[in-house]
């Protein structure tokens, strides 16, 4: 808020007439003006009001910078900190249901950070990810013995065509593809078609092979989705140039 200008300077006046002549008085009386309160003069009160008009402009640009740059701060260290609680967990097979907690809250104040607010409109998800944490035992593969696992998983999605694939690395190289639906800006149903067994065989997927994934978070190199089923997926960018076979 400006600083007011002061009140103008208000003076005593005295009138001429009330002196007598110089022969009446030998000592004459010298006028004077007295001020009714301090006041600061007109020029001083500019500049203090510039100066202060100033500061608060450059505060307020302060308090700007300072709130977006703490915005961009915390989802980098959001982002870094996701990544450190899901690094010991195996993408999530030796998570814990307390692990799965904390992962899960992390994941939120993420999300609620998210830059991308249309993701299904963004070049962004395009490409291929890796999985890197899933709370999906049917994706972890957890009834199976450690060495019969997948090591890697990936899923590709193009937004241009509306597929998608899901793959998986040694020791089956097992994938599947699905069209895309969307049902809002960042949420899609998903019905898979073909299903390819250890890389060479097509079997056509049955029609019960259906689900819903929303995308939650989304970045150059981070995304976060979830599922119908409540399922959590983080994935990392690996090929932003993948193409999803038609």
């Amino acid at each position: 808020m400006a600083l007011s200008s002061s009140s103008p300077l208000a003076f005593t006046t005295v009138h001429s007439s009330s002196f007598s002549s110089p022969k009446s008085h030998p000592h004459p009386v010298i006028p004077f003006h007295f001020p009714t309160k301090p006041t600061t003069p007109l020029i001083l009160q500019t500049s203090i009001t510039t100066r202060t008009t100033e500061k608060q402009w450059r505060l307020c640009v302060s308090f700007f910078s300072s709130f977006l740059s703490k915005k961009g701060k915390d989802a980098t260290a959001l982002k870094e900190e996701l990544l450190d609680a899901i690094a010991p967990l195996d993408r999530g097979a030796d998570a814990t249901p307390e692990d799965q907690q904390t992962v899960d809250q992390i994941a939120r104040k993420l999300e609620a950070v998210n830059p991308i607010k249309e993701p299904l409109k963004s070049d962004l998800l395009n490409g291929k990810w890796e999985l890197i944490y899933t709370t999906s035992r049917s994706i972890l593969q957890i009834e199976r013995p450690k060495f019969l696992r997948s090591r890697t998983n990936f899923q590709a999605i193009n937004v241009d065509t509306l597929r998608a694939q899901n793959m998986e690395s040694f020791p089956f190289f097992n994938q599947v593809t699905a069209n895309l639906t969307p049902l809002n800006a960042r949420k899609v149903a998903v019905k898979f078609d073909v299903f390819k067994i250890g890389g060479l065989i097509t079997i056509k997927a049955p029609g019960r092979a259906r689900g819903e994934l929303e995308i939650t978070y989304l970045d150059e190199e981070l995304r976060v989705s979830r599922g119908d089923k409540g399922n959590v997926f983080v994935l990392k960018m690996i090929d932003p140039s993948y193409r999803v076979p038609v």
